[in-house]
């Protein structure tokens, strides 16, 4: 079979034998995100036309304004979880606290965790703007047979065993690794199958797109602020074109296509950063590595931050390699001159 008429499933299954110590469950859980994908992306297309867009006048654990879209995909996704019964546990950052999942006869023997942003960018939604959900999944430490504790998602993404994302976009695809490479299946809407459409996926080693919201310029540390001029500099390949949709699975998948660098920095506003690590960052880093693209905190790899706290955020430069050492040295260079 030609490789670009495989399917998901098929793929899924021709694969299977990748996944280290697992005996299909990864497998079936890689599924379940396709299912709850294609009922969320289902939703999506709709907005407009149902009373699914605006907020739902709660906020999330962020303090940040929920949206309608971000609950039924929370929902969406938990579920769809739970009733597979792959998982043991599932924290997402819609959530509070992570959820507990016991398998048949109660009992607690399912080996993977998941966590995830279950609608990134979903305030574009009511503007029709592409929005996607991102997830991880990491091989619990804790013993089979007992419930998951919080060590079972405070692990380090360099543990990460999967990670993906969705885009729902002018056409829906998922983006997945298992650690070896990264491929992309496109929705045919006809027929509700996932195509593999981009095989082996890779970020060029250069690119000429930044991606930040330069609104919060003044606020950025010195490092950024000297990277963005020397985006900005006519000299050689540059000046770069700047390109923030402001939905990070958006920016990140164009990136990834084209070439470029997202950086999402620390501001006087944010000290930390934005960006959750557990649930867009670890992910997101866990992508950029498998294909050939590098994600930083400006100094250091991501994937080898020790997370303290669920909802830990920190600030985030991802993209094509050379890109993202080139800032990585305007960091080091203003830390320096400090």
């Amino acid at each position: 079979m030609e490789e670009r008429n495989k399917t998901l499933g098929e793929f899924i299954i021709e694969k299977q034998e990748d996944f280290q110590y697992s005996s299909g469950e990864l497998s079936r859980l890689i599924n379940s995100i396709r299912l709850a994908a294609k009922v969320v992306n289902y939703k999506v297309n709709k907005a407009g036309l149902v009373d699914i867009v605006g907020a739902v006048g709660a906020q999330n654990i962020q303090g940040e304004d929920q949206q309608k879209l971000d609950v039924f995909a929370n929902d969406t996704f938990i579920q769809t979880l739970i009733n597979r019964e792959i998982v043991c546990g599932i924290a997402s950052e819609e959530s509070d606290d992570f959820i507990t999942i016991k398998g048949k006869d109660e009992c607690h023997n399912n080996k993977y965790v998941v966590l995830m942003d279950p609608l990134d960018g979903s305030s574009n939604i009511d503007v029709n703007v592409s929005v996607g959900t991102i997830f991880s999944v990491f091989r619990r430490v804790t013993p089979i047979g007992t419930p998951v504790t919080i060590e079972d998602f405070l692990q380090p993404g360099v543990n990460q065993v999967a990670a993906g994302y969705v885009i729902y976009g002018t056409s829906t695809m998922l983006v997945y690794t298992t650690g070896r490479g990264v491929n992309g299946f496109t929705l045919n809407p006809a027929i509700g199958t996932f195509y593999l459409s981009h095989p082996n996926m890779q970020f060029p080693k250069d690119g000429n797109i930044y991606s930040i919201n330069e609104g919060n310029y003044v606020h950025f540390p010195q490092g950024v602020k000297d990277y963005i001029k020397y985006c900005q500099l006519e000299e050689g390949d540059r000046p770069y074109t700047s390109r923030y949709i402001g939905s990070l699975v958006s920016d990140i998948h164009r990136n990834m296509i084209k070439g470029g660098i997202y950086i999402y920095p620390t501001s006087s506003k944010a000290p930390s950063g934005k960006l959750r690590l557990l649930y867009e960052c670890n992910p997101m880093a866990f992508l950029a590595e498998q294909a050939g693209g590098k994600a930083s905190d400006g100094f250091g790899r991501i994937m080898e931050i020790q997370p303290t706290e669920l909802h830990q955020r920190v600030p985030f430069f991802c993209g094509s390699q050379n890109m993202v050492e080139k800032a990585e040295e305007f960091m080091e260079n203003a830390n320096n001159n400090l």
